[in-house]
């Protein structure tokens, strides 16, 4: 337990400390790219994302930025040229179960809650790396594992297990950051992996960022619904 709140404190003052545990929002440009069956799946595409703490964020796709998704709280749209539309149900189950499980959210909120735990899970390589292997536990019972180079006392890879309720099945999903670069005194990962049941489904290059922009509240705001999304068509018995 001692050996792990070390680890875990050593890696947030490498992640910027205070300026880390405090910033209030993130602006983000950069590029993603799509995988299916851990091979690339198009030709990728340019982002904006505008990320409010604890549960807003925006991201404008194409390089017109005519498609926006925003999450606030729990909910999801999509805005296009057609007006206001309430998001996929099961891309915004994904994102949430993804921000449910997120670093930012870890540290801050499962961490300093009742009935947390930490563990430590020992050595192993990670991105050809020897790292610390952590577990954080909540009161749900929930778990995310993250392994951290003892060198430089940064994450490398986060990982958790969720039931697919569709198959009943348990999925595993992971992040692994890299190049990392210090901007406004935090140390910022400019490449993110992510993978699904060991196989890439996705990947994200930053190319610039900022912290702590301040953004209009207008940016959070979805203006009223103005048409619903077409439901799937029923499968035959």
């Amino acid at each position: 337990m001692q050996k792990a709140k070390q680890i875990l404190d050593d890696m947030i003052r490498a992640l910027g400390g205070d300026a880390y545990l405090t910033l209030r929002d993130m602006k983000v440009e950069g590029r993603s790219y799509p995988f299916y069956h851990g091979r690339p799946n198009g030709l990728g595409t340019v982002y904006w994302r505008f990320w409010q703490w604890p549960d807003q964020e925006r991201i404008e796709l194409t390089k017109q930025r005519d498609v926006i998704e925003l999450y606030l709280g729990d909910k999801g749209y999509e805005i296009t040229y057609k007006g206001t539309a309430t998001q996929d149900p099961k891309l915004v189950a994904e994102y949430l179960r993804r921000r449910d499980h997120s670093l930012e959210t870890v540290i801050r909120s499962w961490l300093p809650a009742p009935g947390s735990m930490i563990l430590y899970e020992g050595t192993a390589i990670v991105e050809q790396t020897l790292a610390d292997k952590i577990t954080i536990l909540n009161a749900s019972n929930d778990s995310v594992t993250l392994a951290i180079d003892p060198r430089t006392h940064l994450p490398l890879k986060k990982t958790y297990n969720w039931r697919d309720p569709a198959d009943r099945q348990f999925d595993e999903e992971s992040e692994v950051w890299g190049n990392y670069r210090i901007v406004q005194g935090i140390n910022t990962p400019y490449s993110t992996v992510r993978m699904l049941n060991g196989e890439m489904s996705g990947q994200r290059f930053i190319n610039n960022v900022s912290y702590n922009n301040g953004f209009d509240p207008a940016m959070f705001q979805t203006k009223g619904m103005t048409y619903n999304q077409p439901k799937p068509p029923e499968s035959k018995p």
